[in-house]
């Protein structure tokens, strides 16, 4: 009615809703990949888990990405186009040999395999999303999981949350991860209970005999 501008109002927003990300126990991983029929498609998860990769990021994985030498895989069609190195483990380098001896694709680590698995050798496209994803979905049934929104992504969560629970310190994790911000990943620290448990053995350690 006064005609005023009332600044204040720009500041009075309701905050949107912020979920924790599902994460898979080490155990529940194991299962999962367990349960996934296709060797590709096996290949592929493991590799999401065992690198904490994006999706999209390991299907544009080359060969040429693969630095058996360091123990890194290059990481350079991620999210923000920003490169990053991330560690390979020994048994991920192993499993993924095996299955580029089953296509010999010269570019593409993770072809497109199609109705005949013979033309993944020649692939130019990578292995569609739809098909990960549907992997995916029929092992997490069989494997029990009834965790609400888990997806192939929950795979990325759970190996962050895992290497925070074994110790890793957390600039390492977001290095790996590729975030720029400490504060994206300190999400995980609210999705597990280690630290919790840790600090307090340590505060009960310090002040016993008082």
């Amino acid at each position: 009615m006064l005609q005023r501008n009332w600044q204040l109002f720009n500041y009075l927003r309701a905050r949107t809703e912020s979920r924790l990300p599902a994460v898979l126990s080490r155990e529940e991983v194991h299962a999962l990949l367990g349960c996934v029929r296709t060797a590709h498609n096996r290949a592929f998860l493991s590799t999401v888990y065992t690198c904490g990769l994006r999706l999209q990021e390991a299907q544009y994985l080359e060969v040429s990405d693969i630095d058996s030498g360091r123990m890194m895989i290059h990481v350079h069609r991620g999210k923000g186009a920003k490169d990053r190195f991330v560690p390979l483990p020994h048994s991920t380098l192993e499993m993924l040999r095996a299955h580029w001896r089953g296509h010999r694709n010269s570019r593409l680590l993770f072809p497109a395999y199609g109705r005949d698995s013979r033309s993944a050798a020649s692939a130019n496209p990578p292995m569609a999303k739809s098909s990960v994803q549907g992997a995916f979905r029929r092992a997490k049934l069989e494997a029990g999981i009834k965790k609400r929104e888990v997806s192939v992504h929950t795979l990325r969560h759970s190996y962050a949350t895992h290497l925070l629970e074994a110790g890793v310190n957390l600039r390492v994790i977001q290095s790996h991860l590729g975030h720029s911000s400490l504060e994206t990943t300190m999400v995980y620290l609210h999705l597990t209970r280690k630290g919790n448990e840790d600090a307090y053995a340590l505060i009960d350690s310090v002040m016993a005999g008082l």
